[in-house]
């Protein structure tokens, strides 16, 4: 079945950097299109990176454009999440997910209802 597992969380200072890594199974991974979530307490859950299925086509939020960097092994069945110049406001929950259409680029890449599968997430606290 699939599975998304996402790992690199923790506790950093501002302006620390975090390296979240999200390994894949139970899909052809190298096909689908995968995003990066976050949902920080009391918070909606917000649409963080997109990355599409061969890695060409990226998108972020603008607040983390220039400090973040989505990439994907698609050998490896990862997608990692690095995250420079961090801010307190960045603190939240961070997860990884699926597109649910496989084979072209989601135009929708910042709705949640473009994803079916989810990690469990993993937290990132940003200490001021």
């Amino acid at each position: 079945q699939v599975h998304l597992e996402e790992s690199g969380g923790g506790l950093v200072q501002v302006g620390g950097s975090l390296r979240l890594s999200c390994a894949a199974s139970g899909f052809t991974f190298s096909v689908y299109d995968l995003g990066w979530f976050r949902q920080a307490p009391g918070k909606e859950r917000e649409f963080v990176a997109h990355i599409n299925w061969n890695g060409d086509i990226i998108n972020y939020t603008d607040s983390v454009k220039g400090r973040f960097t989505v990439t994907r092994d698609n050998a490896k069945k990862t997608v990692h999440l690095q995250m420079n110049s961090l801010k307190p406001e960045d603190t939240a929950v961070y997860y990884c997910c699926k597109a649910r259409v496989y084979g072209h680029t989601r135009r929708r890449y910042w709705a949640g209802d473009e994803y079916d599968y989810w990690g469990q997430g993993t937290q990132v606290t940003v200490s001021s």
